[in-house]
């Protein structure tokens, strides 16, 4: 599933920026499927990460949990 999530040309994918990013700022962009991409809107020619519906679930999960803090 990771091959095919960064196999998806997302060059016209509609980043947002996060809500919750205060001194890192991140962008989000749906690329299909229920899958996203993170990236650095500071710097985004350094890529992106991208995740499948599942493990950005968990990801949301875990930082609305205090897991990350």
């Amino acid at each position: 599933m990771k091959k095919e999530l960064y196999a998806r040309d997302i060059s016209e994918a509609q980043w947002r920026k996060s809500s919750h990013s205060l001194l890192v700022c991140v962008e989000v962009a749906e690329i299909g499927g229920g899958a996203v991409a993170l990236r650095d809107s500071k710097n985004p020619a350094l890529g992106d990460l991208r995740f499948t519906p599942e493990e950005w679930a968990a990801f949301r999960e875990g930082v609305r949990g205090g897991e990350f803090g």
